[in-house]
């Protein structure tokens, strides 16, 4: 990762397509500005490498960053692409979820989500999805907002996780 110089007042920020070797920091910002609670050491690891192989050419996984001048992250927005039935409006038969987008506090309202989602999107859009999905913060909806996304009534979700019996847990 080689790193940017700051963002000037009003400069653009110059947002990069992501690699694998950015995972770690993908999965760090996720952790820090978006989850309810941080990941412990262990699933930090586990989701950094599961991130990297999705963020390898052919992946299903498609992420753009800001570099911080001293290392690390500034920004970033994470997709993932899956497969849908083709219909008309989804010819390809790709949905892509935003995942994640993230901006360190100290470089927020400078433009950098802004910059990353856009050229998420854009790269998006040049693989064939037509389907997009994501869950927003009230403080983030305007944000979406501005790219076309809109509430749903009709999206629902559960989580369900199976707990091993005790068999499965000796």
């Amino acid at each position: 990762m080689t790193p940017t110089t700051d963002t000037p007042a009003g400069a653009a920020p110059s947002p990069r397509l992501a690699t694998p070797d950015d995972a770690g920091e993908i999965i760090r910002m996720r952790s820090d500005f978006i989850l309810s609670e941080p990941l412990d050491k262990e699933w930090l690891g586990r989701c950094r490498d599961h991130l990297a192989s999705r963020l390898e050419p052919g992946g299903d996984a498609r992420s753009y960053v800001v570099d911080a001048p001293s290392g690390g992250l500034v920004s970033c927005a994470l997709g993932l692409i899956h497969p849908v039935l083709p219909a008309p409006k989804y010819p390809k038969g790709l949905a892509g979820r935003i995942h994640a987008v993230a901006t360190d506090p100290s470089y927020r309202r400078r433009g950098h989500a802004r910059a990353v989602l856009t050229a998420l999107l854009a790269h998006l859009e040049r693989d064939g999805v037509t389907l997009y999905e994501l869950h927003a913060s009230a403080e983030a909806a305007p944000l979406y907002e501005e790219f076309g996304f809109a509430s749903d009534a009709a999206l629902m979700r559960m989580t369900k996780i199976r707990m091993p019996s005790a068999e499965e847990s000796s």
